[in-house]
Formats: C-alpha cells, structure tokens, sequence
C-alpha cells in the first residue's frame, strides 16, 4: 500500500531530477534511457521516450493521443464516449496503485484485454460464477505452472468446451474495460495502435454498450449500497412476510437460507455480484427478505477491518472533492499521542487504512492485558467519526448518501453502552 509521498520526484534549480519516494525510484529506474520533455503547463511534466537522437521513431513505442489523471469513479466515461464514435485503433491503458488495465480498441469496439488483477483473470472469472469448482481451480493450476494456458488446460482436462471456454473470455473482456470506470485514483493514456500479438484472444464488443451497461450498473449499485453495503451480506427470508416472490425470482428465492452470502448465491446462480444484488433489492423492497451482517470472524482485527472500509470511503469522497489534503491534515491533528501508539508502522496509507495486524500488536501492547477489542472500538469509532465529519464539512454538496454508506460500518465500530 503506497503513501503519496512515495511517488515524488524532486527536480532541483538546476534541473536535475531526483526521485524522493521508493515508488518514484522503481519507476524511474525500469525506463532508463533518453526522453524528450514534452512542452506542457508549468505544473505537468511529460516525458516521451526517443533515445539519444531525440526524434520519435516507430521502434520508441507507441504514440499517445490522449492522457489524463483519474480522480474520481467514472472519471473515464467521457473518454469512452468519445473513443465509441472514433475510427481510432489503440490500446487505452490504466494504471492505479499496482493495477494495469489494458483494453484494445478499433472503430468504437474494444477487441481484447488484458489485466494483472487477479480478480479479473480467467480462472477467477470461472471460479466466481460457478464454472469450475475449487478442486478444478487447482487441478487446472496445476498445469499452468507447467506452462499451459488456463483455457486450454480447463478444455483438456473436459471440465469446460471450447464454447463454453470462449464465452467466458468475451465476459472477461466486459469485466476488464468496465473495471476501469470503477477506478479513483490513477492515470490514463491512449496509445496509438497495437500489435496483434498484444492481444491474447479476440472478442469484440461495442464500446458505447459496454459504457451504458458500466454506467447503469454504478448508477444502480450507488443505490443498492444504501441497503446492502457488500457482496458479503447475507439474506434471509423475513418470516412476517407471508407467500413467496413473483416467479422471476424463483432461482434465488430457493437459495435465501440465511447462509448464502450474495458472492455464494453468485457461484451457484452464475450471475454476476450486480444481478444478485439487483434482485435482493428488489426483494427487500417487497419485504421478502431482511439482509444480515456478513458471517463474522469476530476479534479485533475486524474491528479495524471495519474502520478501514469506512475510512477508504470517507477518503475517496474526500479525493474526489480535491480536499484530500485537507482531510489528511485535520486526521494528524486529531490524532493525539495515544493514536500515535496505536498507528506506529501500520499506517495510514493513502487510501487511509492501516495495517491490521501491526495496529494489533500496537494495541496489545498499548492496552497491556486490557479489553483490546474494546479498546479498539472506542478509538477507530472517535477516529472514523472525526474524519466523516472533516468531510462533511470539507464538501459544499455535504454528501448524505457517503454517511448512509459509512453507518453500516460504523455500527461495528460502536461501543456498547
């Protein structure tokens, strides 16, 4: 997890450049060699790769015809709108905090993806909505670090047909470009063109249909946290409602037992997180179902599990806002020497979460043989609290729908008595 201070770079008087961050290093390091100094406003910098003649050459890499910062949730549908009515060809990658998102694009139809979040590869794609089982997971793993491709080695082994195989990576492909409309914090460029060797597999899909779907699904799913904050959420049938759902909702009616969290009626359904929650809201409406809290591991690393998604929230409306800064600030000055204590090497990070286990063994330590989850309640709620007020008053729009997010998490957090 980086701070953001790990991406600075310092360019001194004279203009020499000198990394101030270990990120900032690494990045430096791995493009060694000679750029040129795009003419740009005084507060971006943008170096292009040329090598020592200082001329752009076909073998310097790709052009770039568009690039941006991302600092807020759909940040790129402008940019999808306008790629959906272009007779452009090019690869639209975005980077964030670790995560590359690759999708190739041609006349307003993305043609391929590729990814490095492990949510988003195949095998997790299978796993997820219920095409292979764990046992399969593995087996097929094991062949793929022999050097197989997971699609040919789930065909190989007769779990899946070639059909069903190319299916699920036209699947992977929506997932991969809509993911990036999720993004909050990163950067994007469009680079002119790509080799057919780029792309692993072709499967083409609208561009313009892919940002409608993206759009409703954020649009919707904004609502539906209000009432089901996550996909680890459990239904239950409500017994003062008397008979059963209309028909179109049958298949997970059956399934509502109090134990299925939405992820297990997903595998078992083979529908996406978005259509389970979709039909449980619906059902919730119709008081045919209650939501529990997500199945507890107890013990105070989910207490600070639960400080951490509220303050990732409270953070990003913050960024979103321009007045991270301004947050960030107000929470050092909030925290006093106890905090300090409490924080020592687990963080914060930029995100604003903290290491669980180092904030533990601080707490231990700190309680000395006291109510350490207790502890811990008290303190992450005053902290979590302060930082949803810092918030509040930082917006002008004073946000109602980032409280009802939050408060489900904060009811975790809450001392008793």
């Amino acid at each position: 997890m980086r701070h953001a201070q790990d991406e600075l770079v310092w360019i001194n008087e004279e203009g020499i450049v000198e990394p101030v961050g270990d990120h900032a290093a690494a990045r430096l390091q791995v493009r060694a060699g000679a750029y040129r100094m795009m003419p740009t406003p005084d507060h971006v910098v943008f170096l292009r790769y040329t090598g020592k003649d200082g001329r752009r050459d076909a073998e310097d890499g790709a052009v770039v015809r568009l690039a941006g910062e991302i600092t807020e949730p759909a940040a790129l549908c402008d940019i999808f709108a306008m790629l959906s009515q272009t007779s452009w060809v090019g690869e639209l990658n975005v980077q964030s905090e670790g995560t590359i998102r690759r999708v190739f694009i041609e006349n307003g139809k993305v043609v391929g993806a590729r990814t490095n979040v492990e949510a988003e590869r195949l095998g997790r794609i299978l796993y997820r909505f219920g095409a292979i089982d764990q046992l399969q997971y593995d087996a097929i793993l094991e062949r793929v670090g022999k050097g197989q491709l997971f699609g040919a080695a789930t065909m190989d082994l007769g779990i899946l047909t070639n059909e069903e195989i190319y299916a699920y990576l036209g699947k992977q492909v929506e997932i991969i470009a809509l993911a990036t409309l999720t993004v909050s914090d990163g950067m994007y460029c469009f680079l002119d063109g790509f080799s057919d060797d780029d792309v692993p597999f072709r499967h083409t899909a609208s561009l313009g249909g892919l940002l409608m779907d993206g759009v409703t699904q954020m649009d919707e799913m904004r609502y539906f946290r209000q009432r089901i904050p996550s996909a680890d959420y459990v239904p239950a049938r409500n017994p003062d409602k008397g008979g059963d759902p209309p028909e179109a909702f049958a298949s997970l009616w059956a399934l509502v037992d109090g134990n299925n969290s939405i992820t297990d009626l997903g595998r078992v359904l083979s529908v996406s997180e978005f259509g389970v929650t979709k039909q449980l809201f619906q059902l919730l409406q119709s008081k045919h179902v209650v939501m529990q809290p997500p199945r507890t591991r107890g013990g105070p690393i989910e207490v600070i599990e639960a400080g951490n998604q509220a303050l990732r929230l409270i953070h990003q409306a913050a960024d979103a806002a321009g007045k991270g800064t301004a947050l960030r600030t107000s929470l050092e000055g909030f925290a006093d020497e106890v905090y300090t204590l409490m924080f020592r090497g687990a963080g914060p990070y930029e995100n604003g979460t903290f290491e669980p286990r180092t904030m533990l063994a601080n707490t231990t330590a700190l309680v000395s043989g006291g109510n350490v989850e207790m502890f811990l309640k008290e303190m992450l709620y005053d902290y979590v609290q302060f930082a949803l007020f810092s918030v509040g008053s930082l917006r002008r729009d004073k946000d109602k729908s980032l409280s009802k997010q939050v408060e489900p998490l904060m009811s975790k957090l809450r001392p008793i008595g």
